[in-house]
């Protein structure tokens, strides 16, 4: 083989790997503005995370804020609710996975891993049943002094678990934590 030809290939060589460069620039170039529109909106990324004033709730009332365009329910229970949902034994449950996103997806729905704080008087919880999508209504509704959802008859114990009819899990809690004494931050 010539020097010539040990050129010629160098040269090709170089001549495919820089259309190939200028290719895969300008295929992603094209593709970016495709990827990019499928990222959140400002207004959305906005609501990822709310802060909620809790000064005003006392305990056995609840308030219900929209968070990511759906109810999210914040009670401060009653030292007697906190008792009812502390003496329900895990087999009594049709649902016995805590659904609470701020702990393992196995976590047992035992009433403390349901509870945002220790002493187990603040419960968050998405306000949505989880059979087909409807609001539950709570203060005490239902057969179990928690919240019924009157569309199908599914009835939720005061620690959101589901306990008769047709949902087939608990209240979903949502990424939740207190910042400080009266605001908890959602997402």
């Amino acid at each position: 083989m010539s020097h010539a030809d040990e050129q010629d290939g160098t040269r090709r060589d170089f001549l495919y790997f820089a259309t190939a460069g200028a290719g895969a620039v300008a295929a992603g170039a094209a593709i970016w503005p495709l990827i990019n529109q499928m990222n959140p909106s400002a207004d959305v990324q906005a609501l990822a995370s709310i802060l909620v004033d809790v000064s005003d709730v006392q305990p056995g009332t609840q308030i219900t804020v929209k968070w990511l365009g759906k109810p999210v329910f914040i009670r401060r229970r009653t030292e007697d609710e906190i008792a009812a949902a502390r003496e329900v034994p895990l087999t009594d449950l049709i649902d016995r996975n805590a659904r609470n996103a701020n702990l393992a997806a196995a976590a047992a729905a035992e009433d403390a891993n349901r509870a945002l704080d220790d002493a187990g008087e603040w419960l968050v919880m998405m306000g949505v049943c989880t059979h087909l999508g409807c609001v539950p209504i709570g203060d005490g509704a239902g057969d179990f002094g928690g919240w019924f959802c009157p569309c199908h008859g599914s009835h939720y114990d005061t620690a959101g678990r589901i306990r008769r009819g047709p949902a087939p899990e608990n209240l979903h809690v949502p990424v939740a934590a207190f910042i400080d004494d009266v605001t908890i931050k959602l997402g």
